[in-house]
C-alpha cells in the first residue's frame, strides 16, 4: 500500500460546521483517516453549514457521477441592507427602509411561496464562477466590478418557517428552499429584498439535503476526527443509493470478466424502486460483488461496457451482493 493510502474506499456525508471551507473539511478528513485521496461534491461557503458529500479513496471517482441536481436549504434572510457578498460576511453596500408589511407573517408566507418557479438568476460577484480563467471572487476582492451573466435556475419549493423581528426592528425571515443545482441562495435573498421594495442579504445558511442525501446520514467532523476509520463500516453512505442507478449483482465468472474490462450480457437489473428489468439503452448500471461496488457500466447494444471500475471495491452497499 502506498504512503497515504488507507485502504478505505467509500462515500461519506459530513455535517460541515460553519467556519471552515469545503477544502478545509477535505483536509481534516484526510488527516482523520490517513488517506490522501479525498474530495468533495457540491461546495458550501465557509459561513454555511450542513450536508457535504465526501469521497474517500476510490470513492472520489464516484463524485462526478452523483445525482446532486437538487438541494434543500434552511436560510435566514435579513432585511434592510445589501452587502458586497450578499451574505453577512460582506460590507454593507446599500441600506433601504423596511416596509411594515415585511414584518407581517401572512405577507411573508405568500411572498416566499411566490418564489417557486423558473427564473434567470445573476450569481453573486463573490462566487467561484470562472471569468476568463480567474475566479469571480478573486476579481471582486481585487476591486474589479464583476458582472456575471444570469443563469436559468428553478426554485422547486419555498416555505416560510418563521419570522422574527429583532430588537432594532429588523425583520428576519427563516425559510426553507428546495432548488436546482447552481442556484445561489445568496442571490435569492438579495433579489427578494429588491423585489419587495427594500434590501436584504443572507444572514445564515444550512444545507439540509444534497440530492437524496440528508442530514440524517451525516457524520460530525469532530466525531470522525476522534474515532477515525472505526466509524466507516457503520456510517459510510450506500453508494448504490447515492448514485441512484439500477444495480446488478455479478456471478463469479462475470466478476472475472468485469475485472478485466471484458463486456458482459446486459442481463437484468434492480431499480431504485425495487422493480426488475433490463437496463435501457445508454443507461448506467452499478455492478456488485461480495457486498462491494466494483463498477459502473453502460448498456450498449445487448451488452454492458465499462464506464468505470473500482478494483478495491467501494464499501457501504448494505450487504447486497
Amino acid at each position: 500500500m502506498r504512503r497515504g493510502d488507507s485502504g478505505i474506499n467509500c462515500l461519506l456525508a459530513i455535517d460541515k460546521p460553519a467556519g471552515p471551507s469545503s477544502h478545509d473539511v477535505v483536509g481534516r478528513v484526510r488527516r482523520a483517516l490517513g488517506e490522501r485521496r479525498v474530495g468533495h461534491a457540491g461546495t458550501l461557503d465557509p459561513a454555511a453549514s450542513g450536508v457535504l458529500v465526501v469521497g474517500v479513496g476510490q470513492g472520489t471517482r464516484l463524485l462526478g457521477m452523483l445525482t446532486l441536481d437538487e438541494k434543500a436549504y434552511e436560510a435566514r434572510i435579513s432585511f434592510g441592507c445589501e452587502t458586497s457578498t450578499d451574505d453577512a460576511e460582506g460590507d454593507v453596500t446599500i441600506t433601504r427602509d423596511v416596509p411594515d408589511r415585511l414584518r407581517d407573517a401572512t405577507f411573508a408566507t405568500k411572498a416566499v411561496s411566490d418564489l417557486v418557479g423558473e427564473l434567470d438568476q445573476v450569481p453573486p460577484a463573490y462566487s467561484a464562477i470562472s471569468v476568463n480563467g480567474r475566479r469571480s471572487y478573486e476579481r471582486a476582492r481585487s476591486g474589479e466590478v464583476v458582472e456575471l451573466e444570469a443563469r436559468r435556475v428553478r426554485i422547486l419549493e419555498a416555505r416560510l418557517l418563521d419570522l422574527e423581528v429583532e430588537g432594532d426592528g429588523t425583520p428576519v425571515w427563516h425559510v426553507y428552499l428546495h432548488v436546482s443545482k447552481g442556484t445561489y441562495v445568496r442571490s435569492i435573498a438579495r433579489d427578494l429584498g429588491r423585489s419587495l421594495g427594500s434590501a436584504a442579504h443572507l444572514a445564515w445558511l444550512r444545507r439540509v439535503s444534497s440530492g437524496a442525501i440528508g442530514l440524517e446520514g451525516c457524520l460530525l467532523l469532530d466525531e470522525l476526527e476522534s474515532r477515525g476509520a472505526s466509524l466507516i463500516p457503520a456510517r459510510c453512505l450506500d453508494p448504490i443509493a447515492a448514485l441512484g442507478f439500477p444495480f446488478r449483482s455479478l456471478s463469479a465468472d462475470e466478476a472475472a470478466d468485469v475485472a478485466c474490462g471484458r463486456r458482459i450480457d446486459a442481463g437484468l437489473c434492480v431499480c431504485p424502486d425495487g422493480t426488475i428489468r433490463e437496463p435501457r439503452k445508454d443507461e448506467l448500471v452499478s455492478l456488485l460483488r461480495d457486498g462491494l461496488l466494483v463498477g459502473v457500466w453502460r448498456r450498449m447494444g445487448d451488452e454492458l461496457r465499462c464506464e468505470s471500475n473500482f478494483s478495491a471495491g467501494i464499501v457501504g452497499t448494505g450487504g447486497v451482493s
